[in-house]
């Protein structure tokens, strides 16, 4: 369905029937959301974060899962995992000839990891702003690598660097029925209204 002209309007109606349909007919609001003609999850994107094992022993988890919740970002899937070299030679594929390769790898495995999918628009953009250059020695001060990295290696968050990239990630990491679809109540809060 196209925007109405009148975007007070627009978004009065849509916050109506996502309420609507959440609350007063008490069923789950994502089937509703995937169902409706005029709510459409796919204009936000989502992306991948790994908290790596770096930000796990340093019980950083709770301080980075804040971080993007306090920037806006929706949290819409999330899940401990042990890695192993199957699933990093994939993920690190790009990296293979790199005389560093088993050491990254082996990093990544010291301690489960947190995956998790974020979703908002540019999320991905969002993101690796958020994290900050790979080198934490060279991440300004605000930034996570900033803030919490002073290594090459040990950068506490891996971030999807493309929307293509992201959704091969989340595919690697989450079956669809972990992705979940619901409504941000505050969206009329963080975005204009012809934004989302």
């Amino acid at each position: 369905m196209g925007r109405e002209t009148n975007c007070g309007n627009f978004c009065a109606e849509r916050k109506f029937e996502l309420v609507c349909n959440g609350f007063i007919l008490m069923r789950p609001l994502f089937f509703y959301i995937n169902k409706t003609t005029k709510y459409d999850s796919t204009i936000m994107e989502k992306t991948l974060i790994i908290i790596k094992p770096s930000a796990i022993r340093r019980d950083l988890i709770g301080e980075l899962i804040h971080r993007f919740e306090r920037k806006g970002l929706q949290l819409c899937g999330i899940k401990m995992m042990q890695l192993d070299d199957q699933i990093l030679d994939e993920h690190y594929s790009h990296l293979a000839d790199r005389p560093y390769f088993q050491r990254i790898k082996n990093s990544m495995m010291k301690t489960p990891v947190i995956i998790c999918v974020w979703k908002g628009i540019d999320s991905v953009h969002i993101a690796r702003v958020m994290a900050g250059p790979t080198n934490g020695r060279e991440a300004p001060q605000g930034t996570i690598r900033g803030d919490y990295s002073v290594s090459m290696q040990e950068n506490i968050i891996h971030t999807s660097d493309t929307i293509e990239n992201a959704m091969i990630e989340i595919a690697r990491f989450f079956q669809p029925e972990e992705i979940f679809e619901f409504a941000q109540l505050s969206s009329s809060v963080l975005y204009a209204c012809d934004e989302c």
